[in-house]
């Protein structure tokens, strides 16, 4: 059976083309325009509003949850205090990335877990001794993201904490008299902010928050143009451009947090004195300097790759449309150096932008490599340089 959001009654009347995807087992729209660039650009200039209720969601309350998540995340939950949110990861022993997610430690000794995928099972094995209880919520939950330049000022003017509310900070408050639980998080890479409703309020939050917005040039947005959104904030997506190490078939298809670029995560484990699944396997490789991949950005040479359509006798295409499959990346002596997972034309940057796996010793910022494509059933090849991700960052987003 078909699930639908709490909010699906007023994004099914606003949904003008009746594009949807199964997300987590819910309707989920994939365009609300005809134009998914229309709605990707009311995010990058105005704001846009997203329903993001599929994600799974799950409380983790009691005296010991702080060491209970100590222990099954990789990321360090003690420097995550009330009133924070934190991007996490959990790993198998080998150290390869099971899934991520963002925890918001809500209170003293409680803290919501949110994922893409199903994970109750997982945490609740792992619970052992500690006075710790895993509560799935995933439908009692509904969840907004307003994201976008315009999201902070608006949100405001129904909840005047959010003007001062730091990255990734959480706050209780209420919008249309209905308790809400706001973080500002999103998947845009964008200033922007998730407003958390119980199941019950949904409708009426939406509606409040939706009539103070009209003027502002607000659209609700789908899965199409989130996913162009995100390869420019370079944020990973499960299944595109890392798979699940629970359901690998082999290790070429598992990764560690260092070679998706997460180390950043890890940068005091000396001082870190935790056991956490995985911690040894990720100890070795970052002195051992296994990694066998970098993650990250490719800009692609707009004169070459125009050279190889122009030479075809074919218009080069600027498709906004994100490709998410594996593009092989060489070097100049035509060895494989790596490959890209989600490529895209970036109407914001003008260029065409992939996120990739580079081999580490080609992985410095600016390195010269090919990506390659089929132009007329036939392989070509066109020169990109290696880029710091994220390639979109504004500044508004932290500051």
């Amino acid at each position: 059976m078909i699930r639908t959001t709490p909010f699906h009654e007023r994004t099914n009347a606003l949904n003008e083309t009746q594009l949807w995807s199964h997300w987590s087992g819910h309707l989920a729209a994939d365009r609300y325009q005809m134009s998914d660039k229309m709605e990707y650009f009311a995010v990058r200039n105005a704001a846009g509003l997203f329903d993001s209720s599929p994600l799974y969601k799950y409380w983790i309350r009691g005296k010991d949850a702080e060491a209970f998540l100590g222990g099954v995340l990789a990321r360090d939950i003690r420097q995550c205090p009330p009133g924070q949110a934190q991007y996490t990861v959990w790993l198998d022993d080998r150290g390869f990335v099971i899934e991520d997610g963002v925890i918001l430690h809500t209170s003293k000794d409680e803290y919501l877990l949110t994922c893409a995928e199903p994970n109750l099972a997982y945490f609740q094995d792992r619970i052992g001794r500690h006075q710790v209880t895993i509560e799935e919520v995933s439908a009692d939950i509904g969840t907004l993201a307003l994201q976008g330049p315009r999201s902070r000022a608006l949100l405001a003017k129904l909840m005047p904490q959010m003007e001062n509310i730091p990255y990734f900070g959480v706050a209780k408050g209420e919008i249309g008299g209905a308790g809400v639980t706001v973080s500002r998080t999103g998947y845009s890479g964008d200033l922007g902010y998730e407003v958390w409703i119980d199941e019950p309020d949904a409708l009426h939050v939406w509606d409040t928050l939706w009539d103070s917005m009209e003027g502002h040039g607000v659209l609700p947005f789908g899965l199409a143009a989130l996913y162009m959104l995100r390869i420019e904030a370079g944020l990973l997506l499960l299944d595109a451009d890392f798979d699940s190490s629970r359901f690998a078939w082999n290790d070429a298809h598992r990764s560690s947090p260092i070679e998706l670029g997460w180390n950043w995560m890890f940068k005091d484990l000396k001082a870190d004195d935790r056991a956490f699944i995985g911690r040894k396997a990720l100890e070795r490789e970052i002195a051992d300097k296994t990694s066998r991949w970098l993650m990250r950005g490719l800009i692609v040479d707009w004169q070459d790759y125009d050279r190889v359509y122009n030479e075809a006798g074919l218009i080069p295409p600027k498709d906004h449309a994100p490709v998410v499959e594996d593009w092989m990346l060489y070097d100049d002596d035509y060895q494989r150096v790596g490959y890209a997972t989600s490529f895209m034309y970036s109407p914001m940057l003008q260029r065409h932008i992939a996120l990739a796996r580079v081999r580490p010793d080609l992985a410095a910022l600016g390195t010269k490599v090919h990506l390659e494509f089929t132009v007329d059933h036939h392989y070509e090849q066109v020169a990109a340089h290696v880029a710091r991700l994220p390639l979109y960052n504004p500044a508004r987003k932290t500051a």
